[in-house]
């Protein structure tokens, strides 16, 4: 039986193109199909796309495909050199694989959905090959999506850096807040930052004049920026590090506590949960707890109402609530609650601008938790530009499906 027509058919192949061999080897699985065109073919001009080209020559080139049941297949080919008249000698570009690649499109399909859920080296294994050629594969589609991307609506954005590696290695991340997808991402977490963005964004169609609200923490290195980089932007000063900042006042009042009282050892999670997810018992350990400690009841105390601003109606009313707090916490005399107070009150008008932006880093963490979760997986990435091109095909919502059709 000749299967050569059926696997011409099952790859797609059209005229000129055709398998001309197959061969299978049952010593080490390994399908090999071979394709050939006809002698009397004429191509079109890979640059200038002039058509009824001649063949000057060929070059042997194979390329890896999708594996035949459980046995690795591999496509071959003289691909012809073609004579123009205008360009020269050119390389015909073959329908089913890329320039330069030597895997199929249908495999790098494969292989961009595939590491976009597993750790590139486990999918390197399932593949039998090198997690290198993975990494080739998913850098060149990132990098073509990244140069497509339109970022001439974009108004509002939220950035963040997430831990690269250990000792203070961090990456920061854009988001676009209204299509909800990593825009870019660059290594470090200083104002030069934000001079990188601006350069990507009019690199991309936008303007950073145009962007009118930036969600971020408190770093000092975002703040001037923003200021210097996106001088129409509004900062909103995210509630998670707002909150972060009452909370990690609280659990330094804790720690102080608990060297006078052993009691309050193991308390941490009562005193920085939200009350509404206790149990009864764990309710009942934080009364105890605060009924020996007065110092530490009211931090917990202030730590509560403060959550009470973001349910105020508007920016008058959180304007006036927000006074009041401060006021009580700088009252209390408990040195880590007053300096939070303190930081709070530096801040002051990017936290309650809140209420006029209603603009959160929340999208942003969770889409964060991904990325993170991704690196455990994985053990950690040997560079950060592979811990970025991860990032992107996590969170980049980048289309792929013109390059790998």
């Amino acid at each position: 039986m000749d299967t050569n027509p059926l696997f011409t058919l099952a790859l797609g192949l059209a005229e000129p193109w055709h398998v001309c061999e197959t061969r299978f080897n049952p010593d080490n699985g390994r399908l090999d199909l071979r394709l050939a065109y006809k002698d009397s073919a004429h191509f079109s001009c890979p640059c200038c796309a002039a058509r009824d080209c001649p063949v000057y020559d060929c070059l042997e080139r194979e390329w890896r495909h999708l594996d035949f049941f459980q046995h690795e297949a591999h496509l071959s080919a003289r691909v012809p050199r073609i004579r123009c008249d205008v360009c020269g000698v050119k390389q015909v570009t073959v329908p089913w694989a890329r320039p330069g690649s030597g895997f199929t499109l249908l495999m790098e399909a494969v292989i961009l959905e595939m590491v976009r859920h597993t750790p590139v080296r486990a999918v390197a294994r399932m593949l039998r090959v090198r997690d290198k050629r993975l990494w080739r594969v998913a850098a060149h589609y990132v990098g073509q999506a990244i140069n497509r991307l339109s970022l001439d609506d974009l108004r509002r954005i939220a950035m963040d850096e997430t831990s690269a590696r250990k000792r203070h290695d961090y990456i920061s991340l854009f988001f676009d807040l209204d299509r909800r997808r990593l825009i870019y991402a660059a290594e470090g977490k200083d104002a030069q930052v934000l001079g990188h963005f601006s350069d990507f964004l009019k690199n991309h169609g936008g303007d950073p004049g145009k962007v009118k609200e930036v969600s971020c923490d408190m770093s000092p290195a975002f703040i001037k920026g923003v200021a210097e980089c996106l001088p129409k932007a509004s900062i909103t000063f995210d509630r998670f590090h707002v909150m972060k900042i009452i909370n990690d006042a609280v659990d330094e009042v804790r720690r102080t506590e608990w060297r006078k009282d052993k009691a309050v050892k193991g308390s941490r999670y009562l005193f920085l949960s939200n009350p509404e997810f206790l149990t009864p018992e764990q309710e009942a350990t934080l009364k105890e707890v605060m009924s020996r400690n007065a110092a530490l009841a009211e931090a917990y105390r202030l730590k509560e109402t403060f959550r009470d601003l973001y349910q105020q109606p508007d920016w008058e009313s959180g304007r006036g609530f927000l006074k009041a707090w401060i006021i009580a916490a700088l009252k209390s005399k408990i040195a880590p609650m007053m300096r939070a107070a303190s930081t709070i009150r530096r801040h002051w008008k990017g936290i309650l601008h809140w209420f006029v932006s209603r603009v959160s880093n929340g999208i942003m963490e969770g889409l964060n938790s991904l990325i993170q979760a991704a690196k455990r997986k994985a053990r950690g990435y040997r560079n950060h530009s592979t811990f970025i091109i991860m990032a992107y095909l996590i969170a980049g919502k980048l289309d792929f499906s013109t390059h790998t059709k």
